[in-house]
């Protein structure tokens, strides 16, 4: 394989490109190399977030305290990432799909398939606010007005242009991007050594109080992020070789999360250098920061930086809804369409302010997003694999040959949320309710599949076989060693 062969995909047809395998397992035969699918993860690696993330830790805990939520977030993302992309390399299926086998059935997995969704127009949400932040303030616009709503309405409809035909597009969108994001980034920070003192690590001060309650916060802000990297991962690592072993996994991991530390790293100085000046609200907000350190070019960076993620998150959200749609409408528009309802969901909160309370929104999102990972983790590696109460290779997803509700999978997530909402009501600290939830679940889940001896994989008795689709054959395994790594 040549240098450049290695950072692109297989050739598809058109339609392959644009549905993506929403709904079927990726063939053998359009499996990508390692460098393409980090190429594509860079976009996520540099999203405005980071920045945000950076400076947030910082104001909660200062230096050298964030180092220790920073690393958590690391290594945490890095064996997440590397189980969830060995599991759905493997099954060449979405997380969506896998969780109808592993643990939760056709409809169950159908809930969790929303659950996945509503995270990522969250994140759609939160990068297309950067991005209205920052013309409005260079333009003088109100943030909450019509043309503020229009504009990010209409940066949206822009980004759902680069990413209709999937992974190819934004392979194509991430090798041009990252090299501007790249030199903008270091004319920003010329620009800041310009016109600011630039904070060193010892003036990476904490601003909150409270001690271990400011920790435990910046690690419950570190375990959401961890998790979500890792599932994000199932989605692209899916289209990896099947025969990828975890040095591989975990390098497709690596690469995407050192440029992300990176991020992390320079938003807490920039945050820093800037909270005496601005406050804490702007000093972590990449809208105001980029546009007061480079005026219209700032704005022009944001706007490039926000499509090459927010790429992602339409395409997240489109891969996931198809799926969950699939099975609860039988209804099947298109991959492509999806996007254009993750869009108006994003639409509609931006115009309703929801951003004003993404507290509560991440607190209640992060138990079940967190809950849900780790039980199909669970049950992937430990009740099948381990265990042997269930096939451990070919895992099935069709209606028909799954159940529709698989109780153990619904019982332990249920379980675990519903401890997780005491402590987001306030009957113990919220920073601990994500942590909670997400050892608690995937203990009830092996406990219950061990208890029934694995029989809710299987359809009921008489119900085998009815499938409401075409079934959908898996391509044949790659010869052993086929792009291993």
């Amino acid at each position: 394989m040549s240098l450049k062969d290695s950072f692109r995909g297989p050739e598809a047809s058109l339609d392959d490109q644009i549905e993506s395998f929403s709904v079927e397992r990726v063939p053998a035969n359009k499996r990508w190399p390692i460098p393409a699918i980090s190429l594509v993860l860079l976009g996520n690696a540099t999203a405005m977030f980071f920045f945000s993330f950076g400076a947030q830790q910082t104001f909660l805990v200062g230096w050298p305290m964030m180092l220790l939520p920073i690393g958590y977030f690391v290594i945490g993302a890095v064996l997440i990432g590397s189980l969830t992309m060995r599991m759905a390399s493997r099954e060449g299926l979405s997380q969506s799909l896998i969780s109808r086998g592993l643990g939760f059935g056709s409809r169950g997995a159908a809930l969790t398939s929303f659950i996945y969704a509503v995270n990522f127009v969250y994140y759609f949400l939160f990068e297309g606010t950067i991005v209205s932040h920052a013309i409005a303030y260079y333009f003088d616009i109100p943030i909450d007005s019509f043309v503020g709503i229009g504009i990010f309405a209409l940066i949206g409809l822009i980004t759902i242009a680069f990413v209709w035909r999937g992974m190819y597009a934004m392979s194509a969108l991430q090798t041009w991007g990252f090299p501007i994001f790249v030199g903008l980034l270091v004319w920003a920070l010329i620009s800041l050594g310009s016109q600011h003192d630039v904070a060193g690590v010892s003036e990476w001060q904490s601003t909150a109080t409270g001690g271990g309650a400011a920790l435990w916060t910046a690690m419950s802000f570190a375990n959401g992020q961890m998790i979500f990297q890792g599932l994000m991962a199932t989605d692209y690592g899916r289209f990896a070789s099947r025969r990828i072993r975890y040095r591989g996994t975990a390098t497709i991991m690596l690469l995407e999360l050192i440029p992300m530390l990176a991020i992390v790293i320079i938003g807490a100085m920039l945050g820093s250098s800037l909270v005496g000046s601005f406050g804490q609200e702007k000093a972590q907000d990449p809208g105001f920061v980029f546009v007061h350190l480079m005026g219209l070019v700032g704005v022009i960076f944001v706007v490039i930086t926000q499509i090459r993620i927010n790429v992602m998150n339409l395409y997240g959200g489109s891969i996931t809804l198809a799926s969950g749609f699939d099975v609860v409408a039988k209804f099947r528009p298109g991959r492509p369409w999806w996007m254009f309802a993750v869009w108006i969901f994003g639409v509609v909160f931006y115009a309703t302010n929801v951003i004003n309370h993404l507290g509560t929104f991440l607190a209640i999102t992060g138990v079940l997003t967190n809950t849900w990972v780790l039980i199909i983790l669970a049950d992937y590696f430990v009740c099948r694999r381990w265990l042997g109460l269930g096939r451990s290779e070919d895992i099935e997803f069709r209606e028909g040959e799954v159940r529709e509700w698989n109780p153990c999978g619904l019982i332990s997530l249920g379980l675990a949320v519903l401890v997780g909402a005491l402590g987001i009501v306030g009957v113990y600290p919220v920073a601990y309710a994500s942590f909670i939830a997400m050892f608690l679940g995937p203990l009830v889940h092996i406990a219950l599949t061990k208890a029934t001896k694995g029989r809710y994989y299987t359809p009921a008795p008489g119900h085998a076989g009815r499938l409401n689709h075409p079934k959908t054959v898996p391509g044949p395994s790659a010869p052993r060693g086929s792009g291993e790594a």
